[in-house]
């Protein structure tokens, strides 16, 4: 059985939230809500990405990209 990691969702400024944070489940990760777990914030901004602790997706912040408030 072969593993793979799926590729990371990247992420505009736009994207994140005022705080500098994304929830996951999120739409941007093609994420059915049905099927997803609880709703957890990711503080993205301060590292340029974060990994969900519920489904392992990776959050980053796309190169270049820069966070007005961190």
């Amino acid at each position: 059985m072969s593993t793979t990691t799926p590729a990371p969702v990247i992420l505009l400024a736009k994207d994140l939230t005022p705080q500098g944070g994304v929830f996951c489940p999120n739409p941007l990760a093609k994420m059915e809500l049905w099927n997803a777990h609880p709703k957890v914030y990711l503080d993205v901004a301060h590292t340029g990405q974060a990994r969900c602790p519920y489904c392992g997706t990776l959050y980053q912040l796309k190169a270049g990209e820069h966070v007005a408030s961190h």
